[in-house]
């Protein structure tokens, strides 16, 4: 992991924007001193699994929380930078609904250090990376997959092959947003599927998945379960910010 070349670190910086992401006060990496101290520098704890947020770690710090042991996931982790909530999900809203992509490069730079810091096995590495495919719909309608407008960065900054099309969103599915939990499951169900030439690429690899936000976990749940059904051997989700539940 602390193999990561200084140049791809240095390539994702200069992406980065120049003023604070919250407050605007100019600043080097996207966000102020000031703000990545008061926003991003509670580090609680979080299940190893879905990444809710947990009272108490276990020793090792794979601690998993009551619902993954009682109905697990078909991921086997989630790496989260922050919760959802303000003045944090204005960053997302602006990147997903404003087209403000130059915040991509520092949700990406921010996952990157998240993951680090919690990883000290080079071993860990996914294979490869993908995404969330957005709906034909839905991305003709927003231009651009917010996702995939993160992954890319992150991809780089970690030397991992990014495959954006290993996933095919086979429907166009209702706004997870807009519909109750008990909604969400029935809504993603048999969503996505993979092209012959992606299961090929798959069978027996750690495949990370790359979106901007979490909530009940149904999309991610959905498209790793399906990697999984055509031979993934793990699943790591790679996520800015996490609901809660």
């Amino acid at each position: 992991m602390r193999h990561l070349t200084q140049r791809l670190v240095d390539c994702l910086s200069l992406a980065l924007p120049s003023s604070c992401a919250l407050c605007g006060e100019r600043g080097d990496h996207g966000l102020c001193v000031g703000c990545r101290t008061q926003f991003f520098s509670q580090r609680p704890c979080r299940c190893f699994q879905c990444a809710n947020t947990l009272p108490y770690a276990a020793e090792g710090g794979k601690t998993i929380c009551g619902a993954c042991l009682k109905q697990a996931p078909a991921f086997d982790r989630t790496v989260v930078t922050a919760d959802y909530a303000a003045p944090i999900d204005q960053m997302v809203l602006s990147l997903k609904f404003g087209g403000n992509l130059a915040l991509a490069p520092l949700l990406a730079n921010m996952l990157r250090e998240e993951y680090l810091r919690l990883n000290d096995d080079s071993g860990t590495l996914p294979n490869l990376l993908t995404v969330v495919p957005l709906g034909a719909e839905r991305l003709a309608e927003r231009g651009f997959n917010q996702a995939l407008e993160i992954a890319r960065p992150l991809a780089r900054a970690l030397g991992i092959p990014l495959e954006p099309r290993l996933a095919i969103r086979v429907r166009n599915t209702a706004a997870q947003a807009l519909l109750q939990p008990k909604e969400r499951r029935k809504n993603m169900r048999n969503a996505f599927t993979l092209t012959p030439a992606a299961i090929d690429r798959i069978q027996g690899q750690h495949i990370a998945i790359v979106d901007d936000v979490m909530t009940t976990g149904e999309t991610l749940g959905e498209l790793a379960a399906t990697l999984k059904r055509f031979g993934a051997a793990r699943v790591t989700n790679f996520v800015f910010a996490r609901a809660s539940l």
